[in-house]
């Protein structure tokens, strides 16, 4: 190469390079008018930091792969799925949930019953020795036992026949005033009627064919009418139970259940699986959670067949007034020799006990072989004969047991 041509090469060169700089000199700090192709400045080498970070996100992005992607839409379809991943998805499949038939059911009886449980609401006047007369209300429920406008509920929810109103709230929001027809306090039964046709009757059950561990499902108004119908279920835990509810009165051959029963709730069903009255709910044992406990339904069927045909239930009776042993034994500071019982204190003349042979001063200790604890005891007992059935009455008279044969007859209107 002559002297021109190498001449020649370095005036391109050195244009090359101005063209570079004035392009540079037309650059702002944010941007630029686009890429230089005429000419490629030099690069400076990586240093090992800047291959640290590289291979670092190599590495996230292959375990995000191989964790994620590949196991979700790689594995068996474009790839083999390793064994570790077959074990997994084989343990996997094996998890199956099943509902339980037990919430089907509830629903199912839900749906059946609920149309036939009202919420009875009542007035009663309350004297208080302060203050005088006052009102009072109640809340608690109850379930239509038949079309005509028959509700069966509590005697405590009616006050014991001492409510100055009450009042029943139906599903469809309709209030009628009910009256009372029939209650025992001995029961703790009642029925109440309405003015009323074509209502949806609950079905009623055999709740002679309960066992232990049935489903029960409660249906009711729980601390009032804000809560009303509300449901709760459970199992029947027990048979043949006895509670005592107050000082006088034990209640027995009740229903027991887990089925959570509040205040409320009084006078609401209890039903089985097919959304049959099995037994009305009567009380909670306050101390305990899941103990709660109903009347069976056999104990109210011939008194609701009775009420319906006639109007009202007229029981049969013996014919004695008396006390429970104990008490009279306090009272006097005498031992009468028998630990249980009831003291007859006054036989009526013409009476069955008259008839029988039971005098004053006699301890009666069982009835057809079930002993007697109290006088409100004797009158449950009684619910379970008609007029002209006979029955064994086992009395203590002078530390001498006798065995008596009494007929028993319907109780007079004046009795």
């Amino acid at each position: 190469m002559d002297w021109e041509e190498k001449r020649e090469s370095e005036n391109e060169k050195n244009n090359i390079e101005d063209a570079y700089e004035k392009e540079i000199a037309n650059t702002s700090d944010y941007y630029v008018k686009g890429p230089i192709t005429s000419y490629k400045p030099y690069r400076k080498r990586r240093g090992v930091f800047s291959y640290f970070i590289v291979a670092l996100i190599a590495a996230l992005i292959g375990g995000i792969i191989s964790s994620y992607v590949a196991p979700a839409y790689l594995y068996g379809k474009y790839l083999p799925i390793p064994e570790l991943y077959k074990k997994n998805i084989t343990e996997n499949a094996e998890i199956k949930i099943i509902p339980k038939d037990d919430i089907t059911t509830v629903t199912a009886v839900a749906k059946k019953a609920m149309k036939s449980v009202v919420g009875i609401t009542t007035i009663q006047t309350v004297d208080y020795f302060f203050w005088g007369p006052r009102q009072q209300q109640g809340v608690g429920s109850g379930v239509i036992v038949d079309s005509n406008g028959y509700i069966l509920t509590n005697s405590h929810v009616i006050a014991d026949g001492k409510a100055d109103k009450i009042t029943v709230l139906f599903k469809n929001g309709d209030k009628k005033e009910g009256k009372v027809l029939w209650y025992e306090k001995a029961l703790d039964l009642a029925i109440v009627k309405v003015d009323a046709t074509n209502l949806p009757a609950a079905d009623l059950g055999d709740s002679d064919k309960l066992q232990v561990g049935e489903l029960a499902v409660a249906i009711g108004n729980p601390l009032g009418l804000e809560f009303q119908r509300t449901v709760t279920s459970g199992i029947i835990s027990g048979l043949n139970r006895s509670i005592r509810v107050d000082e006088n009165n034990v209640i027995e051959n009740l229903i027991q259940t887990d089925a959570s029963i509040n205040p409320g709730n009084s006078g609401g069903p209890l039903l089985n699986s097919k959304g049959e009255v099995i037994g009305i709910n009567t009380a909670k044992i306050q101390s305990a959670e899941g103990l709660g406990f109903a009347i069976p339904i056999n104990t109210a069927k011939p008194i609701i067949e009775q009420v319906i045909k006639e109007g009202t239930f007229k029981t049969v009776f013996m014919g004695i007034s008396g006390v429970e042993v104990e008490k009279y034994e306090k009272a006097l500071g005498i031992d009468l020799k028998a630990d249980s019982g009831v003291i007859v204190i006054e036989v009526a003349s013409k009476s069955p006990a008259f008839k029988a042979g039971i005098r004053a001063g006699d301890v009666i200790l069982k009835v057809d072989g079930e002993n007697v604890i109290s006088m409100n005891h004797l009158r449950r007992i009684l619910y379970k004969y008609k007029p002209g059935d006979k029955a064994n009455i086992e009395i203590m008279r002078n530390g001498e047991t006798i065995n008596l044969e009494l007929t028993f007859e319907t109780r007079p209107d004046n009795y």
